[in-house]
């Protein structure tokens, strides 16, 4: 594993010893009986400005500047135990996988205990899933397909089954990977009957010359790969067809009623990153896109340094928001340069990237970033973001809103 040098005042983590820990046990067993009774609001949770913990907080907040670093070095950052609590957190400590569920208004008042339970069940048995992969020796670029495989099969993320909607009421799914020791990396866009877009794109990376295929094309070779396919309707879920009749209607008042956030039809995606025993990092992302787009739109979350990179040498990135913004800024290549160029942490690379330089342009969203020791970074500037991690020892924490606290 490439090793950089660092004046971090945190001590350097060994390369991760995992604890086998079994999927069977009673987390995330319950998501089944939530999931069906769980119906409306994709989005949920109010947030007043979250603090740095966990490196998320709103675009108000006032942010110190990013620490300079003597070329070759890695400034100094701020490390807190996985199980730690501070009010000042900028990078979390012993995290093997990190996952987010897209950014965006997730309002309080727009969640039913029974909601709130069911997303934060589904995104622990997505990590337990990844985890499951890493504590048996598998690899990073394993895990996070493995990671991402349920929540394209969830109604509740703009993924796979579930995902936002076209203008003309069809599904259009967008998805790429990478990994960190090669850099080879994989994605699709527009894919429309493909059951599991990330296990399409991983196919492109590893059984084609290409590197993007979108469209026809590439349900065409998920077919010849012998991916499941399903027919469109499968895809598309009642939730969604209210969503674009709203959205067709512009009843912006019966939109928030029925629980989108205002800028819901720009927001959603999902995406893992993880870093397995051999140090080695890989990222992936995968998405419905944006709610009645139309004319063939692609978001950031095929384009690779966009919505997603990943280098052993610095990091590992997945994003959400506002795709074009992400696109225009190539903001997962950003956090990688500050770290490889800069000398910046990972926490001060995510932080600076998406807190201080994505709304220059007006952009808004957030990422989950990690590095080959261990270090996670969750930036947002939206009042919320699913959100998720796991530690080499098998502790899970969930998230939400911004006011959050670990």
């Amino acid at each position: 594993m490439p090793t950089l040098p660092s004046i971090s005042t945190a001590p350097v983590r060994p390369i991760p010893t995992y604890r086998k820990r079994s999927l069977a046990g009673a987390r995330g067993l319950a998501i089944a009986a939530l999931l069906g009774a769980a119906t409306g609001c994709l989005n949920p949770a109010a947030a007043p400005a979250a603090d740095l913990a966990e490196a998320d907080t709103a675009p108000s907040t006032v942010l110190p500047a990013v620490p300079a670093a003597a070329p070759g070095t890695r400034a100094p950052e701020t490390v807190l135990p996985a199980g730690g609590q501070t009010t000042d957190l900028e990078v979390v400590d012993g995290i093997v996988l990190a996952i987010h569920g897209g950014a965006g208004t997730i309002l309080r008042e727009n969640m039913t205990p029974e909601l709130d339970r069911a997303y934060r069940a589904a995104l622990e048995n997505a990590l337990l899933a990844g985890y499951h992969v890493l504590s048996n020796g598998g690899d990073a670029v394993t895990a996070v397909e493995a990671t991402l495989r349920p929540l394209e099969d969830s109604h509740l993320f703009n993924a796979g089954r579930g995902a936002v909607l076209n203008d003309d009421g069809e599904v259009e799914m967008d998805a790429s990977i990478m990994v960190g020791q090669s850099g080879m990396a994989g994605a699709v866009a527009g894919a429309r009957t493909t059951r599991h877009p990330i296990s399409l794109a991983r196919k492109v990376m590893e059984e084609s010359p290409h590197v993007l295929l979108s469209g026809i094309g590439a349900d065409t070779f998920a077919g010849e790969q012998g991916l499941e396919a399903k027919e469109r309707s499968w895809f598309v879920t009642p939730h969604r067809q209210e969503q674009l009749r709203l959205l067709k209607a512009k009843e912006e008042r019966r939109i928030a009623s029925a629980g989108f956030g205002p800028d819901d039809h720009k927001f959603g995606t999902v995406g893992a990153v993880a870093l397995d025993e051999k140090g080695h990092l890989a990222a992936g992302t995968t998405t419905g896109g944006m709610a009645r787009k139309a004319w063939g739109r692609i978001g950031d979350s095929p384009i690779i340094g966009a919505g997603t990179w990943a280098d052993d040498a610095t990091c590992a990135v997945s994003c959400t928001g506002h795709g074009e913004f992400f696109i225009r800024k190539a903001i997962a290549h950003q956090i990688h340069s500050r770290m490889a160029f800069g000398g910046a942490g990972i926490g001060g690379a995510a932080r600076a990237t998406v807190l201080q330089e994505l709304p220059k342009g007006g952009g808004s969203g957030g990422c989950v970033a990690l590095d080959a020791k261990g270090r996670m970074a969750a930036p947002f500037t939206t009042p919320g973001m699913y959100r998720g991690w796991i530690d080499s020892e098998g502790r899970v924490t969930v998230r939400i809103h911004g006011d959050e606290r670990r």
